[in-house]
């Protein structure tokens, strides 16, 4: 941690611990608060939020800044999407049917209006088209792993030295807001409708409240899930190399999913492996390890 001309540095280990803080923060009112859990809203936004207010005041009244190195993100990023494609199976999608093909419809129809929006709100503060791209599904759809991979070459490419902070601005207000009306609505359209799954299908991300006493994961568990994130990963670093050889550029977080998915699907599940177990996909230890890393984020609302 350094103090230097109004600005104070907190290095990765202590960004991480003042994260845990957050949610654990967030955790504690929404315990308390029963508005909160019965709309599903995120402990990381509860605690966020609040956080971002002290830290916001803190500026204002005595003009310190804080900065985090969020390198711990950059990799926890990586490891939620890696175990989101070693969670995926093509069957599934294969079995989502009509309804999948009217969502995907519907997100491909919005992105388009979400880019037409942004470039017009641009256009209308005299900034350039890239500017609105960086509000639109840049930072909207792709969230704060795509703004983090695209905003340098934004900033590169188009002189736009602010896209960091706008992209990263947009895609933490577009998280926040989500998380703030998703639950409301989904709980509104559950109860109006009698919603109930036709059935109950195994989290990909954490473990039910009910259970959570009923999954033992022992180390070995857990090594083993490591160890097949970063097989994934290791193949995912390969393509992405392999992809912008040939002048694509993707984010890493993309192509690490993407190797996840393929080993899962390609390779058959009684495949030999060195930890002499199958392959992870949905396991408790790879569920945890996605519990963990899904609030990377969350900490960059600051």
């Amino acid at each position: 941690m350094e103090f230097d001309n109004g600005i104070l540095h907190l290095d990765v280990f202590l960004s991480v611990t003042l994260g845990i803080v957050v949610l654990f923060f967030g955790k504690r009112i929404n315990d308390a608060v029963s508005f909160f859990r019965e709309f599903n809203i995120p402990e990381p936004v509860t605690g966020g939020l609040i956080f971002t207010l002290l830290i916001t005041l803190l500026y204002f009244v005595n003009g310190i800044e804080i900065i985090f190195d969020l390198a711990a993100r950059d990799v926890l990023l990586v490891y939620f999407f890696t175990t989101i494609g070693i969670n995926t199976k093509l069957k599934d999608l294969l079995s989502g049917g009509k309804p999948l093909v009217v969502l995907l419809l519907i997100t491909i129809v919005y992105m388009f209006l979400q880019n037409l929006i942004g470039i017009t709100v641009a256009a209308l503060f005299d900034q350039p088209a890239q500017v609105g791209m960086l509000g639109g599904t840049v930072s909207l759809i792709g969230g704060h792993g795509t703004t983090i991979a695209w905003s340098p070459r934004i900033a590169e490419d188009y002189g736009i030295t602010n896209a960091m902070e706008i992209g990263i601005a947009c895609a933490t207000f577009g998280l926040i807001l989500a998380s703030l009306m998703g639950g409301p609505i989904a709980k509104f359209l559950i109860t109006k409708h009698k919603l109930k799954p036709l059935q109950v299908e195994p989290l990909d991300v954490g473990i039910p409240d009910e259970k959570k006493g009923n999954h033992e994961i022992n180390s070995m568990d857990f090594l083993d899930a490591i160890f097949a994130i970063h097989v994934s990963a290791i193949f995912g670093v390969l393509i992405n190399e392999g992809l912008e050889n040939i002048g694509l550029k993707l984010p890493l977080f993309v192509t690490c999913l993407f190797a996840g998915i393929l080993i899962t699907n390609l390779i058959p599940k009684s495949f030999p492996r060195l930890s002499g177990r199958t392959w992870p996909s949905r396991a408790p230890a790879i569920a945890l390890i996605a519990d963990v890393s899904r609030w990377a984020p969350f900490w960059q609302c600051r």
